[in-house]
């Protein structure tokens, strides 16, 4: 997925791919350029180098606060364990949401993190079990943003930048059409 960031000039040094399928949707993201060491902590998600994925089930786009269809993940290469090199997968509150979705158990979130020369290879998976009305027999589209965020780097998002309230607001998001 090429980001809207090259329109604007914006560096773009992480490749993001994904697929879906009945049982959910995965993403690879493979960052380079990095001349600084990965930092990641499970206990700052919101600071540490990753990838973050928004995603509405029912791709509402006239709302302006999340529903209990829009889900906020977070994947970080390492971060956790006890010499911080296993990798995280989590589940993010939407900021102002009018409802959450449903929690997501430990461990449903599946994650690989692959350290390598200058930067990382991040693999990640989110069930169905884990977004709230994700029947794509149903509904064929989905609300989706993505933000590769590195504390060398920068952010590259998928459109608008942090200029827009990217992280709360789903009317803002992109639409995803789950094309067999």
């Amino acid at each position: 997925m090429r980001g809207f960031g090259e329109l604007d000039s914006r560096k773009q040094f992480a490749d993001v791919r994904g697929g879906w399928n009945e049982r959910g949707v995965s993403f690879s993201v493979l960052v380079t350029g990095k001349r600084q060491p990965v930092w990641c902590r499970e206990s700052r998600v919101d600071e540490s180098d990753g990838f973050q994925l928004w995603i509405d089930t029912r791709a509402t786009h006239n709302v302006h606060r999340a529903t209990r269809f829009c889900h906020r993940f977070a994947f970080l290469p390492i971060g956790a364990g006890p010499s911080y090199r296993d990798p995280v997968g989590d589940q993010l509150l939407i900021n102002r949401a009018r409802e959450n979705a449903n929690p997501v158990r430990p461990g449903d979130l599946r994650v690989r993190g692959t350290l390598t020369k200058d930067g990382y290879l991040l693999e990640c998976c989110v069930p169905a079990t884990s977004l709230t009305g994700y029947d794509p027999s149903e509904y064929d589209k989905l609300g989706f943003f993505y933000a590769v965020m590195d504390r060398e780097l920068g952010w590259q998002t998928q459109s608008v930048n942090t200029q827009f309230p990217i992280d709360e607001d789903p009317s803002i998001w992109t639409t995803l059409e789950l094309v067999r």
